[in-house]
């Protein structure tokens, strides 16, 4: 009797199963937090400890990778197919953790791992320790299944040690390493699943934009009975801004905000409503009463693939106990706008810093300082190499595939920006994992689920588009 290749990937996986999970329960432990300076050495042994096991592996080439600035260490990977039709395939993922202690209301010790009923409890078992590791016994499972003694793909990977610090330095490595990174196709492994019940791949994220406007009138607090109602006051023109940010149907009112805007297609739309959603739980998490938002567009469009703009504070005067009758010297803002497929970073930082300009009156002057941003990504639908993921995982999984974007932002834009290569997103994880949160975790099951996906991936972008004249990039 012959035997299938899906079933050598899972004999595999369960023949190798405990021996993963004490490897990875090994890594977890490791309080590789990167917003405490105090635990940066964590954060390096983090990387030297993903290093030896990605060796371990079978990786010939596994490195510590020093970040420009003196920022923490990240670690890169790569393993060549040895086919030189083979496309190049980067995963992205992040060793470092959030910060975690028992006293926060964990119901175990969050870096000691425990395993209770299926899941695996520990601080980085979803977020993103476990959907980075599920890769080592992918590729040794893919080796297993197909009898090669090398991947398909030439197999690289980056993992990240400042990401749940904002990525600081992540731009500038990249940058740096652009040539070692080169890839046909990236995958990031940093993501979830609508749920257990639900698999899905994400197809893109939105991008962000922020600032903060500064606003300045008399050169003092002055007396508003002497002058008020005579001279500016940079707190109510700071309220006319604000009143202004949006249409009466909740559009953003900045002229030039929604140039080059990628549209919803009807299908994609389709597939949206597809997915189990429940606005009303929906609304238990966010902490509303109601949903608010652009006409014309259901909760899910709204948060996933339109370009929005949010008062993120507004503050100036007093705001002491009692009354003090003043105009104020000075008033702020701070504005967040998040973007979509077709907005570039540059046209809205000068179309907003425009309107601010053209919306002051005489006497008011104002500063706007735009930090770091980051620019949205998307893939479409029908990309061949997106459609590979979707079969692997359907494969995986044993059912149909659904499709979700990313609300937020994050660090996807630069890697499919500097190295010119379209972005997908392989992820397990479900909403009940409680990233950054207390008892966080991943459930078995899942991740053996994205091991199996990883087992099938790369030989399916090999088989598609390996061969002559068929590149990713062409797609």
């Amino acid at each position: 009797m012959t035997t299938s290749p899906d079933s050598v990937v899972r004999e595999f996986i369960a023949e190798h199963r405990a021996a993963f999970l004490d490897d990875l329960s090994d890594w977890l432990r490791i309080r590789s937090v990167s917003a405490d300076p105090t635990l940066a050495a964590e954060v390096r042994r983090s990387a030297e400890w993903l290093t030896g096991a990605l060796r371990a592996t079978g990786f010939p080439v596994a490195e510590v990778w020093e970040t420009p600035g003196g920022g923490l260490p990240a670690v890169f990977a790569e393993w060549p197919s040895g086919d030189p039709a083979a496309p190049t395939v980067l995963v992205y993922g992040h060793h470092d953790v959030q910060p975690a202690a028992r006293a926060d209301g964990w119901a175990t010790d969050p870096f000691e791992p425990t395993v209770v009923d299926g899941r695996l409890y520990a601080r980085g078992a979803a977020d993103d320790k476990g959907q980075v590791f599920f890769h080592t016994l992918g590729v040794r499972a893919h080796l297993a299944a197909t009898g090669r003694s090398a991947p398909a793909v030439n197999l690289k990977l980056l993992v990240e040690g400042e990401e749940e610090s904002g990525s600081p330095h992540f731009g500038a490595l990249i940058r740096e390493r652009a040539e070692r990174l080169a890839a046909d196709v990236v995958i990031i492994s940093d993501t979830g699943m609508w749920s257990e019940r639900t698999p899905t791949v994400c197809t893109g994220m939105r991008g962000l934009v922020d600032c903060q406007i500064d606003l300045f009138g008399p050169s003092q607090d002055i007396h508003s009975g002497s002058f008020g109602g005579a001279v500016p006051n940079p707190a109510t023109e700071a309220a006319r801004l604000v009143a202004a940010l949006h249409t009466e149907d909740r559009r953003v009112a900045i002229p030039g905000f929604y140039d080059g805007v990628v549209e919803l297609t009807a299908r994609e739309r389709e597939l949206f409503a597809e997915l189990p959603f429940d606005e009303r739980q929906w609304l238990s998490v966010a902490k509303s009463r109601a949903t608010l938002g652009e006409a014309g567009f259901s909760t899910l469009e709204r948060t996933w693939a339109r370009p929005t703009a949010e008062v993120n504070g507004i503050w100036g005067g007093y705001t002491g106990p009692g009354g003090k009758t003043i105009v104020p010297a000075e008033a702020h803002l701070k504005l967040s706008f998040r973007l979509v497929a077709g907005q570039e970073v540059a046209k809205i930082r000068e179309a907003v810093a425009g309107w601010v300009a053209d919306r002051l009156p005489e006497g008011i002057g104002h500063e706007i300082v735009f930090p770091g941003a980051t620019r949205p990504c998307l893939t479409p639908l029908d990309h061949p190499a997106l459609q590979s993921l979707v079969r692997a995982m359907g494969q995986a999984f044993g059912e149909e595939i659904r499709f979700t974007r990313e609300g937020g932002s994050g660090p996807a834009a630069d890697l499919q920006d500097v190295l010119d290569a379209p972005v997908l997103f392989l992820g397990i994880s479900v909403p009940s994992d409680g990233w950054h949160s207390i008892d966080e975790k991943v459930e078995l099951d899942l991740l053996a689920k994205g091991v199996e996906t990883a087992a099938y991936l790369w030989a399916d972008l090999a088989d598609h588009w390996g061969a002559p004249g068929h590149p990713l990039d062409q797609a």
